[in-house]
């Protein structure tokens, strides 16, 4: 059995996002959305929480598609609000909406969310070396900066902390620890990012 981070053993739901997804450099706007949104709806939450409602997330908000959300109204945040796939907390609903207009913003600045967010590492994902789940952060210096500037941007839900675990989350950082299996893999994906950004 290969070593795993801990956190991937703590429920059967987590194991295979840990293996699959977990720090994978992503530069697709769509799934960056799709991310941007889950994390925002997790404050305050734990990620298994969110993770067990991914699905009724993606069946509520357009399949994680961000110009069909900016475009959701009144009656949408209404229909959110009795759907029991996701949580139902009007505030993280309609912050859900603003950040969609908001990622909108940033794409039309930057010419996709994905070229404004890798900007924040040069293109170069941070590479890691904890040897325990104990000394990995809650946030960085650069998560501190990168949640300063999204909330300049209008994003909500999306302090330093939220910002940190979508940057592990996506791949801008590896903090898989050395001793996993996932370690090494996700390392060797760094390479391809920025020609992907192209």
């Amino acid at each position: 059995m290969p070593e795993r981070c801990p956190w991937a053993l703590s429920a059967p739901e987590l194991t295979p996002y840990h293996d699959a997804e977990w720090g994978v450099p992503l530069t697709d706007d769509r799934l960056l959305f799709e991310f941007l949104l889950l994390e925002s709806a997790q404050a305050g939450l734990s990620w298994l929480t969110i993770l067990k409602r991914r699905e009724g997330y993606r069946r509520v908000f357009a399949g994680f598609d961000a110009r069909a959300v900016a475009a959701f109204t009144e009656a949408d945040v209404a229909r959110l609000m009795a759907d029991p796939g996701i949580i139902r907390n009007q505030a993280k609903i309609r912050s859900a909406i603003g950040n969609a207009r908001a990622f909108l913003a940033v794409q039309e600045a930057f010419g996709s969310f994905a070229a404004y967010i890798w900007g924040f590492v040069d293109g170069r994902p941070v590479q890691n070396a904890w040897r325990a789940q104990t000394e990995l952060p809650a946030v960085t210096p650069l998560a501190e900066k990168v949640g300063k500037d999204m909330k300049a941007r209008g994003f909500s839900f999306f302090g330093p902390t939220i910002a940190y675990a979508h940057m592990q989350a996506t791949g801008l950082v590896n903090d898989h620890i050395v001793g996993c299996f996932r370690h090494a893999e996700v390392a060797a994906l760094a390479a391809g990012v920025a020609a992907k950004l192209g």
